[in-house]
């Protein structure tokens, strides 16, 4: 077993009920842990919630918060997945002084490199929208900010298994 820490992501799927998100969060503070993103969702099952949380841990810590994870009744399932085993992203928007926009040509070129996408316009702001890894995102942001950012917000990671999950089938039989 690797004894050094790395990226999990974790995935819990769940009954959506309330105060699971404060038990769930109490699991990773009783160890010390500092979840790095939380991103709570609907799952490709109806009625079912998936939460996608990003903590860096050995893997015997990851086995027993797995493991206190699905000790909670609303829990149906926990995994835990490694980098290479998820495909994930992050988004981000920028809210920006519009003047920059069109007296800073460095800006565009930020922009167009970047991959970023204006999502509106007006007289004061212009916001910007970016999907991708985190590296990208702190990059544009680093760039950015040296022109000066108003707003900024990241969302947590998103991903999904590279290999199939076999969560479907399970919840299918869980909906009957």
């Amino acid at each position: 077993m690797n004894s050094e820490k790395q990226h999990y992501t974790v995935s819990v799927y769940t009954e959506n009920n309330i105060g699971l998100l404060n038990r769930l969060s109490a699991i990773f503070q009783r160890r010390h842990i500092n979840v790095e993103s939380l991103n709570t969702s609907a799952s490709e099952i109806e009625g079912v919630s998936k939460f996608t949380i990003l903590v860096n841990v050995t893997e015997s810590q990851i086995k027993k918060i797995i493991g206190q994870i699905e000790k909670q009744v609303e829990v149906i399932k926990a995994y835990y997945h490694t980098e290479e085993d998820t495909i994930y992203q992050e988004s981000c928007i920028f809210k920006i002084k519009s003047d920059l926009l069109f007296e800073e040509r460095q800006i565009q070129n930020i922009i167009k490199e970047s991959n970023a996408r204006i999502v509106t316009v007006n007289k004061e702001f212009f916001v910007l929208e970016k999907s991708g890894r985190r590296q990208e995102i702190e990059l544009l942001y680093r760039e950015l900010n040296a022109f000066g950012i108003m707003q900024f917000t990241r969302s947590g990671r998103i991903a999904v298994t590279k290999d199939e999950m076999k969560i479907s089938t399970m919840l299918q039989a869980f909906q009957n």
